[in-house]
């Protein structure tokens, strides 16, 4: 499942950039549920919705390797560009953009969720 069209998106402040770890997450709660914020280790960000698509795993919470994570539950690699589960999983998970203004990281929503 792929990003909103941009024009019908809400920008949300999640953090500052810092606050997302190298190879790892930081969680934004959203009226669509918490979305996952990555950074890999060359610094490109990434927000999936945090359930991964075998059993709802926190996908938060897994293993952030190149530009995927790994599901901690079952180990499930996810895809954090388009949110595809990698064969000879199936599956996808809800992205959403992400833009930094300065330090600030933003997310974007469909129009009224926050």
């Amino acid at each position: 499942m792929s990003a909103q069209p941009e024009r019908s998106l809400r920008w949300v402040e999640a953090c500052l950039l810092g606050d997302v770890p190298r190879q790892g997450a930081r969680v934004l709660e959203t009226s669509l549920g918490p979305v996952a914020l990555f950074r890999t280790a060359d610094d490109e960000l990434y927000a999936l919705l945090d359930r991964c698509p075998h059993r709802g795993g926190p996908l938060s919470q897994g293993l952030v390797y190149g530009r995927r994570v790994a599901c901690p539950l079952h180990g499930w690699s996810i895809e954090l560009a388009d949110g595809q589960a990698v064969p000879p999983d199936e599956g996808c998970v809800r992205t959403f953009p992400v833009r930094v203004e300065g330090d600030r990281v933003l997310v974007g929503l469909p129009g009224g969720e926050g």
